[in-house]
């Protein structure tokens, strides 16, 4: 039997971020520290980034990786065949500058996939923006140009404005500025470096010092440019079928806002695991250069590499568009807008010499000088 007061002690379990002090105390290991089985100190939590043998990492690897070749293969095609029609046609400038931007895009999933570090935190920002403004700004010209080729011949007989190969190159380069300048002056108003991110007490993340609205915002120029360029692309969908690859143009833009409308909600959706945002991101970028590869150059080099008995000066496109075009009341001013370029020579001929049979031959050039033609010849 026991006699007097009594007391009793009453034992309470350390949260499982403590330690044991002393036998009477529990204390914080601290933010990135977690306590030893015997709960008597601390060590410091394993610092988590993206891995490149991550198995989330694989994919957009091969992806970026399959890109850079079949785009490393597309530029040496045109380099080896620079002065066949079918480059020509193209816009060799635009199509060089667009294949650049399309290789820079598949080189950030590496700057993404990167320890995160000052450096790779600065190029991430600025190679991102660039490859895009690359793609979409060279894109803008092309439909501008084109746009302003057909659509102002029914309001004026005067020769459209900064339609040559150097005044497109003179403007896709403005567009490109207007991005890098954009990107330099946020790196002067938030410079680049790293932080600790800790979802929970167990956990501690190392990125880039940004937030995700921060980065969503350094993109809304880009955003621009492929909304003016699928509007560009849906006003040329009446431009003759195949001419200036209006069809490729238009197809590569509505897929491209259909990877980015479903891009912007699984980024942000996905902000609970750094993992897979960053997969997200690296897949949504490579997607984009995969279809403006894709879509505008893959008839190309079908031509060049299993065709190139098509590969001529003239190709004869004698289709009922064609005719259609050609034989309706707007044939005036398409003819008219066709005598306001440089790129292709359009020559309109009567079987016969009848007013049917029409044939309808396009001949590329490469805006330099041309020969004497016939007074029924137009030059585009």
């Amino acid at each position: 039997m026991q006699q007097g007061d009594t007391c009793c002690w009453i034992c309470d379990s350390c949260e499982p971020y403590e330690y044991m002090k002393d036998q009477y105390t529990c204390e914080d290991c601290g933010p990135g520290r977690w306590p030893f089985e015997d709960k008597l100190s601390c060590y410091d939590l394993e610092v988590q980034y993206m891995r490149w043998t991550s198995p989330l990492a694989i994919g957009p690897i091969v992806i970026a990786v399959v890109g850079i070749l079949l785009t490393l293969l597309v530029i040496a095609l045109f380099l080896r065949h620079d002065d066949t029609p079918i480059v020509k046609a193209s816009g060799r400038e635009l199509s060089y500058m667009l294949l650049a931007g399309i290789l820079i895009c598949y080189l950030n999933t590496f700057l993404l996939l990167t320890k995160p570090s000052p450096a790779a935190c600065a190029l991430q920002r600025v190679g991102i923006g660039l490859g895009f403004s690359f793609i979409y700004g060279a894109l803008f010209t092309k439909t501008n140009r084109i746009s302003r080729i057909f659509y102002s011949a029914s309001r004026s007989a005067k020769r459209p404005s900064c339609i040559s190969p150097k005044s497109q190159i003179v403007i896709a380069t403005l567009l490109i500025c207007v991005q890098l300048f954009g990107t330099v002056a946020w790196l002067i108003v938030e410079p680049p470096g790293v932080r600790f991110y800790y979802p929970d007490r167990s956990e501690v993340i190392l990125k880039c010092r940004i937030k995700d609205s921060s980065f969503l915002v350094s993109l809304v120029y880009n955003m621009v440019l492929i909304v003016v360029c699928t509007v560009y692309a849906v006003k040329a969908r009446k431009v003759p079928e195949n001419f200036n690859e209006t069809k490729f143009i238009a197809f590569t833009m509505y897929t491209t806002c259909i990877i980015w409308l479903a891009f912007v909600p699984i980024y942000f959706g996905t902000g609970n695991s750094f993992e897979v945002q960053i997969t997200t991101l690296c897949v949504a970028i490579s997607l984009s250069a995969s279809v403006a590869l894709i879509c505008l150059y893959a008839p190309k080099v079908y031509i060049i590499v299993f065709h190139p008995e098509k590969n001529v000066r003239k190709l004869t496109m004698n289709s009922a568009a064609y005719r259609r075009a050609l034989s309706s009341s707007a044939a005036p001013s398409i003819n008219h807008a066709l005598a306001m370029s440089d790129i292709v020579k359009l020559q309109v001929t009567s079987a016969g010499g009848g007013s049917q049979g029409t044939t309808t031959t396009v001949v590329p050039e490469d805006g330099g000088n041309h020969s004497p033609r016939p007074h029924n010849t137009a030059v585009l």
